[in-house]
């Protein structure tokens, strides 16, 4: 059996993966071609027309922003899980977005330079198969639509449920914000390349993704001092995805991106969050034996 398989197997997911040397071009994958759903994913290439428009000059990244509290996209994190009007700049409503995944800094953000323009700026960079289709906001509407329940705290009970769980639109790559994990991990190295944008752009996005705080996926595969992990996460029920880049101490750059999706239903699943990181290493291990 396939080692990226034994891992996916053993965590009891199925796995989507692409691993890449951002400078030599040496490749591992599974199932790397293939639609997968982003998820809060989607938050990067927003990320990145976000800076490119402050490049041209369309937005001062400086400039205050005003989200109030009635109406805002809710979730676990950020300003979704706060309860007073706030007001920050665009550049820190992308550190909330990058950070945490707050959802209402997402959707202030996509508000602001456009659906059309992210998936305009995937097509110039070749990601023809990446697409923004929604917001948080409506993502998170079509769960609650598709489990018949009333709003978002009822979601999860829902999702336990298997039957719920198969008509939901939003983790079908048809249907929701989707990519292929080759073509994660070619914004990533274009981006670590500074290709993606102007150079001062892409250093701020590196930033933002290696401030990212949740350490139990792909960061989990490696536990080094010496080995820098920046990534961002996606969660939908019964799925768990991370892309990122990690960085040894000998200048080696490898791009993964990882997605998974769990045969159980359960929200908590610590062996399913840990198989990113596991499965990420087996790849760049496989990758660093070439060197």
């Amino acid at each position: 059996m396939d080692p990226l398989e034994r891992v996916f197997r053993g965590a009891g997911v199925t796995g989507w993966l692409h691993a890449v040397d951002v400078d030599g071009g040496r490749e591992v994958g599974l199932r790397a071609g293939e639609s997968v759903v982003l998820a809060s994913v989607f938050k990067l290439p927003l990320l990145l027309e976000l800076y490119r428009q402050a490049e041209r000059g369309l937005l001062d990244l400086a400039g205050l922003v005003r989200v109030p509290a009635e109406g805002r996209t809710r979730g676990g994190t950020g300003l979704a899980a706060m309860l007073d009007d706030a007001t920050l700049s665009l550049r820190d409503l992308a550190y909330l977005m990058m950070t945490v995944s707050d959802n209402a800094a997402a959707d202030a953000l996509l508000a602001r330079v456009g659906r059309e323009a992210v998936n305009a700026l995937l097509d110039r960079l070749g990601l023809t198969e990446t697409r923004v289709v929604h917001d948080c906001r409506d993502m998170l509407t079509s769960l609650w639509e598709d489990a018949g329940v009333a709003d978002q705290s009822d979601v999860t009970q829902a999702c336990a449920d298997p039957e719920v769980v198969a008509r939901l639109r939003a983790l079908d790559p048809a249907r929701s914000n989707r990519s292929t994990p080759r073509e994660m991990t070619r914004l990533l190295a274009m981006i670590w390349r500074d290709e993606a944008a102007g150079a001062a752009s892409c250093a701020a996005i590196r930033r933002l993704m290696a401030l990212q705080v949740w350490p139990h996926r792909l960061a989990s595969g490696f536990p080094f001092d010496d080995v820098a992990v920046s990534g961002k996460t996606g969660t939908l029920p019964t799925l768990r995805n991370e892309v990122g880049v990690v960085e040894y101490p000998d200048g080696g750059r490898y791009a993964v991106a990882v997605f998974t999706r769990s045969l159980s239903t359960a929200q908590n699943q610590p062996r399913a969050d840990a198989a990113i990181g596991a499965a990420a290493r087996v790849a760049i291990d496989q990758l660093r034996t070439h060197i």
